[in-house]
């Protein structure tokens, strides 16, 4: 009598099952991993920002008047065009302008929507994390003063 080679069924279902629990375990982790790969778009786009701000500043003794995304005239400045974020700058008062605030906001349609990045003049950093928002169904949520939140929940 010849042996039939091959798989049980019952050797199938346990393969099955083991590969059911793995990708039960990977794909949230993974799916953060990218979430949280996105991030820094925001915040380097900050710094480089806060930068030009402070050499603006010293050149002009105040800070410019708006930000634009195409060739900046006098009292302008060019903030980039991003992937995932939409920079955005406001001078709060009136002119000579000594402040600033350079927001990088979660673009719509994206797993970042409802999060929003920031940084002014005194090189305080917020994160703000809309509740019912994309990023917060992920379980992001804001961090405490003087920090960009780049981990689950708010951690900096």
């Amino acid at each position: 009598m010849q042996r039939q080679a091959g798989f049980t069924l019952i050797e199938l279902l346990i393969t099955m099952v083991v590969l059911a629990i793995l990708a039960a375990i990977a794909i949230p982790s993974y799916t953060d991993y990218v979430l949280r790969g996105k991030i820094p778009e925001a915040t380097t786009a900050l710094q480089s920002q806060k930068t030009k701000m402070e050499q603006y500043f010293q050149d002009n003794r105040a800070y410019p008047n708006s930000c634009v995304t195409s060739a900046p005239t006098a009292g302008q400045i060019q903030i980039p065009t991003l992937q995932y974020f939409t920079v955005t700058c406001t001078n709060l008062g009136t002119a000579p302008f000594t402040t600033f605030t350079v927001t990088a906001t979660g673009n719509a349609g994206t797993d970042l929507e409802g999060v929003a990045y920031s940084i002014n003049q005194s090189n305080v950093r917020q994160t703000v994390v809309t509740s019912g928002s994309k990023i917060a169904k992920h379980g992001y949520t804001a961090g405490t003063v003087n920090c960009w939140v780049a981990r689950k929940p708010n951690l900096c």
